[in-house]
Formats: C-alpha cells, structure tokens, sequence
C-alpha cells in the first residue's frame, strides 16, 4: 500500500515515528468481503504511546481549527477516537449512532452505502444551538457516513467546524463528497 504520511497532521511526529504508529493499523484483504481491505485500528488503540500520538494530532488540528465546542464520533471506531479527543480537550462528546440505539426522540438521516443503506442518529436537544462540532472517525472512504453525520448535526441545529479522520482512503471520493468543509486526516492510503 503506498502512504502518504510527510503532508498529514502525523508528520508533525517526524517520518519514522509516523510510519510506526502507521504499522499498527492492520489491512485485512477481502474483508468483509473481496476486493475491499479493511483497516483494522485495533492494534493502534492497543498501543498506548501510539493511542496517545493520535490523541495529540487529533487535539493539534482541532485548536487550529479553533472554538470547537463539542467532539462528534461516528458508531463505533469514531468514538473510540472522539471521547479521548474531547477529554483531552475539556469539551464534550457526543455520539451518532446506528438506527434504533438510542432512545427517542432522535433525528435521523439516511444515506446509502456500497453495500445499502443505512441511518444515523442524534438524540434530539443533545447539541445547543449553534455548537461548533468536530466531527472524528476512524476512516474516510467514500464519504457517505461523514456526510450523513454533518448533515445530522447540521438539522439539530450545530455548526460542523470540521472533520477529522484518523486515515484517509485516497480514490475512493470521500473528499470531494465532503467539498467545501474542512477535512483534515492524520494519515493518507492508496484505497
């Protein structure tokens, strides 16, 4: 796979730290199915210096960007990222999660996926009107989730300030579906 790892928030690490925090995510060919490779995060959040390396990138980009109010992560790897993003921030975080995990009264969009369809949630009231949202998951691919979310967070009345992604999957059209946002990744991949 050829990374790109000297124009992303990582590089701040230097080029040899970045490349082992980039060892420890896992490609998996053909899962779930072929001829997709799946990213395994779960040797990098086994990983506390690592874990910390990311938090630390996460929280650079998320004081550049300025005012965030409040952490959004994606189910479920983007909470895994966000919660300790937002710790490590002293703000908020707040889950968007899967169709019918949450109690009512929710918002919901809808959005399709290469394999269907699928819904987001956000429990209604959660954000106060106006709340600048950061936006984290652990991979952009082709965009359609992280569109769903900021549309989400959009309709419950937050202002999405950014979105930031731990890999970015590069050919696969997700930045382009999320033009005229700010997009930020820590690491960039062939798709």
């Amino acid at each position: 796979m050829s990374d790109d790892i000297s124009l992303v928030a990582l590089a701040g690490l230097g080029p040899v730290r970045a490349a082992e925090v980039r060892a420890l995510i896992r490609d998996v060919p053909d899962y779930p199915h072929p001829p997709v490779v799946f990213r395994d995060i779960t040797p990098l959040l086994a990983d506390g210096p690592a874990l910390a390396d990311v938090i630390e990138a996460f929280a650079g980009l998320a004081e550049a960007d300025g005012g965030i109010d409040v952490v959004a992560g994606m189910e479920a790897r983007g909470f895994l990222l966000g919660a300790p993003l937002a710790t490590r921030l002293g703000i908020g975080f707040v889950p968007l999660r899967k169709a019918g995990k949450l109690p009512p009264p929710v918002e919901s969009v809808d959005y399709d996926l290469e394999y269907g369809s699928a819904s987001i949630e956000l429990r209604a009231g959660t954000l106060r009107p106006g709340a600048r949202v950061l936006l984290v998951d652990d991979v952009l691919a082709t965009g359609g989730t992280a569109r769903a979310a900021a549309d989400l967070v959009e309709r419950c009345g937050g202002e999405v300030a950014g979105l930031a992604f731990l890999l970015e999957l590069a050919g696969l059209g997700g930045r382009e579906r999320l033009a005229g946002r700010t997009v930020d990744t820590l690491l960039r991949a062939g798709s």
